[in-house]
């Protein structure tokens, strides 16, 4: 549980690291790319670990490995910094947090998976208080934050598509090997992305304090956290790895009050409160609800 903890705090700081390094002027595609090309090294230890003494991947392997890095880890991570140049760390953490929700309604419409009654009730109860919280961050931010937040709202949509399709590669590969892989997949992409729209003596111009930023946001706010989820996983399970992930959207919006200096109100309070009462009935059903996106 002390593993599962830690690991969705650090995940959940990846928005505060973000939000302070927007401060020093770098854009999101640069931003990206750095903590991608920062974290690469990892990822592929970790992607050759998992798979030592597994049988070699097919073409077909590799091709939804592609189509996974490309959703759950690429297009989820670009849209997720380019709308946090827009909202609070904690409105942003909020939308990511209904993932769940997505799964299910994907599963719906891809494959008329049947809904619980008791699903769309919480559904019902985890969009009330985004919304809830939205609207007080509309009225003090401006229409900005409808932007921002369909950014974010579009990373959630898609890390759910990577969710949805993961299932029998996870199976077939592991978890920590699928993870790796489809990280790589996202790095090189995030890589390329920076190489083709931004000019390449650009990155001599980021300052000290992003490259940091950048250097903490990808060891202690990606590798680590996703050793940490996947080991706590190993010994408690899914479930309650993602019941005591719980802490991730509190940590992100107590850390956004301390460092960012985000506005706190009582309807922050409720409409908090109100999303992770839809998420814990969620897992009420037995919902599998993964408890980590890098």
């Amino acid at each position: 549980m002390a593993m599962a903890a830690i690991g969705a705090i650090a995940f959940s700081g990846k928005a505060i690291v973000v939000k302070l390094a927007y401060q020093h002027g770098v854009d999101a595609v640069t931003l990206l790319m750095l903590r991608m090309l920062l974290a690469l090294p990892f990822f592929l230890v970790l992607a050759w670990v998992a798979g030592w003494g597994k049988p070699a991947l097919s073409r077909r392997d590799w091709l939804g490995i592609a189509w996974l890095g490309f959703t759950g880890y690429y297009a989820a991570s670009f849209l997720d910094f380019a709308g946090l140049v827009y909202i609070s760390a904690g409105l942003e953490r909020l939308i990511l947090y209904l993932n769940p929700t997505l799964v299910v309604a994907l599963n719906w419409l891809l494959y008329r998976k049947r809904v619980h009654p008791w699903q769309v009730l919480a559904m019902l109860i985890s969009y009330a208080g985004v919304l809830l919280v939205f609207g007080m961050e509309a009225s003090l931010q401006g229409s900005h934050v409808v932007w921002g937040s369909t950014l974010v709202l579009g990373s959630a949509i898609s890390y759910a598509f990577y969710l949805v399709y993961s299932g029998q590669l996870v199976q077939k590969l592991g978890a920590l090997r699928l993870v790796g892989l489809a990280s790589v997949v996202a790095s090189v992409l995030c890589i390329g992305q920076f190489v083709l729209s931004r000019p390449l003596d650009s990155v001599w111009l980021v300052t000290a304090p992003v490259w940091w930023l950048s250097v903490f946001n990808a060891i202690f706010c990606t590798v680590i956290p996703i050793l940490l989820v996947m080991m706590a996983i190993e010994r408690i399970g899914s479930g309650m790895a993602a019941q005591v992930g719980m802490i991730g959207p509190l940590s992100t919006i107590g850390l956004g009050i301390w460092i960012l200096d985000e506005h706190f109100s009582w309807v922050l309070v409720l409409g908090t409160a109100l999303v992770m009462a839809g998420i814990l009935l969620f897992s009420r059903w037995s919902l599998k609800v993964p408890a980590s996106r890098p």
